[in-house]
């Protein structure tokens, strides 16, 4: 496998790579990621590094991404030398060692697509080369309806299979429950989970939100939990809000999963470019009742409102409202919990690695042979804009 983004910098996609790569090393299979990483960076055994990735803002955010003519070569190089039956690269579109793997490679190539993106000018103007490349691409997954249309934007008619981003649902199910972060009737929990500073994380929508929820609720507490500098985040807020709001900083994998199993509302108040929502299963996976902004891809993890509540997004008072009602109603957050424990087991990994498995063993059956490099003048020549 391959993942376009830094392997030691947190992330949805590196995360989906990470959790496949274990489900099918615990069934048996031999598995190798390749990925941009720190030279300090602590690996997991079955990750190569591919080099130290640059930040580069893309699709709405920063991301860690490697490229050019030598991550090319040494890409082509651990491709020969792992004699892979099957090569499954991560969101080919994005400008990384997922797009020079695939480049350069010829067999059993499987391409995941996870961003939700607008039509793209810089992929529009690159498309013509791309093409070719996207063509060889003997399997194709999106990971939501949004992903899919992300490939229609640019591909035409190209399709692709939908398999869904996984989770350990039981990990979430059986976590702890920390007294700390619990609530009560009269002191109510809720969380937040993201980057403070990336505006379509949506947590400036939340805080807009919190005066109203205060009034409702004196004694709601905010919990917050992800990377940023909260004093930047409240600049804009009031004295009462500050201190409804705690900052948990960067959490755990271990403590995220008691954080969620703990609140008594998970809310997602994110404004666009999310193509799936994996903190929604995973919240609903600890049956944390979900309030979440109405996001078409959102809305389809939530199966359109049943298994989570949905308010307009980047509106306030929606969020507002839609929160306090289920605050008000111990009944109804119950029945939304017990909703969304269900949904979520269509996500766990077990279902969804098997439905992956299914696309490498119809790939390798048309595709005889290990996977290979191409030419490498080829590569180059693509490299340097030239087909």
């Amino acid at each position: 496998m391959v993942s376009p983004y830094a392997f030691n910098v947190p992330g949805g996609v590196q995360f989906h790579v990470r959790d496949l790569a274990e489900h099918l090393l615990s069934e048996g299979h031999d598995v190798r990621v390749l990925a941009p990483a720190d030279e300090d960076a602590d690996l997991p055994s079955y990750v190569d590094s591919a080099g130290r990735a640059v930040p580069v803002p893309y699709n709405g955010s920063v991301a860690r991404l490697l490229f050019g003519p030598v991550t090319a070569a040494r890409v082509g190089r651990w491709i020969d030398r792992g004699g892979f039956d099957v090569l499954h690269v991560h969101e080919p579109f994005s400008p990384s060692v997922s797009m020079l793997a695939m480049m350069a490679a010829d067999g059993a190539v499987v391409g995941t697509f996870h961003s939700s993106t607008m039509r793209s000018r810089a992929l529009l103007t690159v498309m013509p080369l791309l093409e070719p490349q996207l063509e060889k691409l003997s399997g194709r997954i999106a990971v939501s309806r949004e992903a899919l249309r992300t490939i229609h934007r640019h591909e035409g008619a190209a399709d692709a299979l939908i398999i869904p981003n996984g989770v350990y649902v039981d990990r979430f199910a059986t976590a702890t429950v920390v007294p700390r972060w619990q609530g009560s009737d009269e002191r109510p929990t809720i969380a937040f989970l993201g980057r403070l500073e990336e505006p379509r994380k949506g947590l400036s929508v939340l805080l807009e939100a919190m005066p109203r929820l205060l009034e409702a609720r004196p004694g709601l507490r905010l919990l917050v939990a992800g990377p940023g500098d909260p004093g930047e985040a409240l600049r804009h807020t009031s004295a009462r809000v500050r201190a409804g709001t705690e900052f948990l900083g960067m959490v755990s994998e271990h403590d995220k999963a008691s954080l969620l199993r703990s609140v008594d509302a998970y809310v997602a108040p994110n404004t666009g470019a999310e193509s799936f929502g994996i903190i929604l299963v995973e919240a609903m996976s600890a049956t944390a009742p979900v309030v979440a902004s109405d996001l078409p891809s959102f809305a389809d993890v939530l199966a359109g409102g049943t298994a989570g509540a949905l308010f307009r997004t980047g509106d306030p008072e929606s969020l507002a409202d839609t929160l306090l009602r289920l605050l008000d109603d111990p009944g109804e957050r119950g029945e939304l919990a017990a909703r969304g424990a269900v949904r979520a087991r269509e996500f766990d990994w077990s279902r969804v690695s098997a439905d992956v498995m299914d696309v490498y063993e119809t790939c390798r059956a048309a595709n005889a042979g290990a996977v290979r490099t191409i030419s490498s003048g080829r590569t180059k020549r693509v490299l340097r804009g030239r087909g």
